[in-house]
């Protein structure tokens, strides 16, 4: 499980560009060339793959793998070799099932932090004994998978003077819940429902997981990148003790505005000027989320454009490594159309190149559309 770097490299006063975070980023998270890799590597790579939509990690992997399908990624999950569970951030994941016993006693703080001072549901829970609530909301959904509405009602019947929904919360954020197929199984739908990560597994969570080996898998993925990054992109905080322990197997660059950024000796820090190509991104990618300070790949201002009214996160596009465009797809019984909406004014050389990506995504996406098209709104 260990990503380890040997001890020979301590720092460098050397300062990288904002560009050269950018194309840094890309080229981890397989977006300046797609990868002949599969699926399952590609999940562990990055650190799980944020999964609040479905059927967004199909499409945050065609964008990644080269000649990616659907069944995959299906199958990883029909064959409990991948599960969807809450983890970094307090929220879903796609992760290989290797990795939800690694990272989910790890991060057990931030779910922790988020049932009892991030949410109103711990608090009116209060008095409670956990201990024994959290075994009978075990033993409730190792019965046989149940829906949040479900646990809560099974729940209040026990304790019918707390609120069933906030019973529910606590044991969504106190105990390893995965949630079963056919959630989140490509062309699938119905309701979510959930057991515990080691009845669906037939296996415990680790007893003793490294968090300098998350650290390490993080900056793989994400890096070069700072404490802050580091604690945005997990939930986790006072990171600084872990990455002093790994800074002499560490380099150390500073950014353009002088501070700390810590990167693996041999990973991957291309050009600036290396060329990036058009890439669609899902609603919450991982690139979008990965760093307290996004404006290596979108500016705080343009940030606000990924949230729509309802909080929700449209789709993006990258263009020269950076976000310039929404997108949305409308969908009839017989056609399919992309609607593409730059943010910023786009070349006409840009323009054809988001043309032809978006229609490869459709081809992707709605196949068995009988007319595809690509929408290119006037700049915003």
């Amino acid at each position: 499980m260990a990503h380890s770097q040997p001890a020979t490299t301590r720092s460098t006063d050397e300062v990288i560009s904002q560009r050269a975070l950018n194309r840094a980023l890309l080229a981890r998270q397989m977006l300046l060339e797609r990868k002949h890799r599969s699926a399952a590597e590609t999940i562990e790579h990055l650190v799980g793959m944020q999964g609040q939509t479905p059927q967004s990690p199909y499409l945050a992997l065609w964008s990644r793998l080269e000649g990616f399908q659907p069944d995959e990624l299906s199958q990883l999950l029909l064959n409990l070799e991948a599960v969807r569970i809450v983890l970094m951030r307090s929220t879903i994941h796609l992760v290989t099932a290797r990795d939800c016993l690694f990272l989910r006693p790890l991060l057990q703080p931030v779910q922790d932090r988020n049932l009892f001072t991030g949410s109103p549901f711990g608090r009116n829970l209060t008095g409670m004994n956990f201990d024994e609530l959290v075994a009978a909301g075990r033993a409730i959904v190792e019965e046989k998978p149940r829906t949040s509405k479900e646990l809560g009602a099974h729940l209040h019947e026990r304790w019918p003077d707390r609120d069933p929904t906030s019973l529910a919360m606590a044991i969504r954020n106190l105990a390893p819940l995965v949630q079963v197929p056919p959630r989140g199984v490509w062309g699938k739908s119905g309701q979510t429902t959930l057991t515990t990560a080691e009845s669906w597994l037939g296996q415990p969570l680790q007893s003793d997981p490294s968090l300098d080996d998350l650290i390490v898998r993080y900056l793989a993925a994400f890096g070069p990148a700072s404490v802050m990054d580091a604690q945005n992109w997990s939930g986790l905080t006072r990171l600084r003790d872990v990455f002093d322990r790994l800074r002499p197997r560490l380099l150390v660059f500073q950014d353009e505005r002088g501070r700390e950024h810590f990167d693996l000796p041999d990973a991957p820090r291309p050009d600036a000027d290396t060329p990036a190509p058009v890439r669609f991104l899902p609603d919450y990618d991982n690139v979008l989320l990965g760093h307290a300070n996004r404006s290596r790949i979108v500016s705080k201002v343009d940030r606000q454009l990924t949230l729509s009214s309802n909080n929700m996160s449209p789709g993006s596009v990258l263009v020269d490594g950076f976000f310039r465009c929404l997108w949305k797809l409308k969908r009839d019984r017989k056609s399919a159309t992309l609607i593409v909406e730059p943010i910023k004014s786009l070349s006409i050389e840009e323009r054809v190149e988001v043309e032809e990506e978006g229609q490869r995504m459709l081809g992707f996406l709605v196949a068995d559309a009988e007319s595809r098209d690509v929408q290119i709104l006037s700049e915003g």
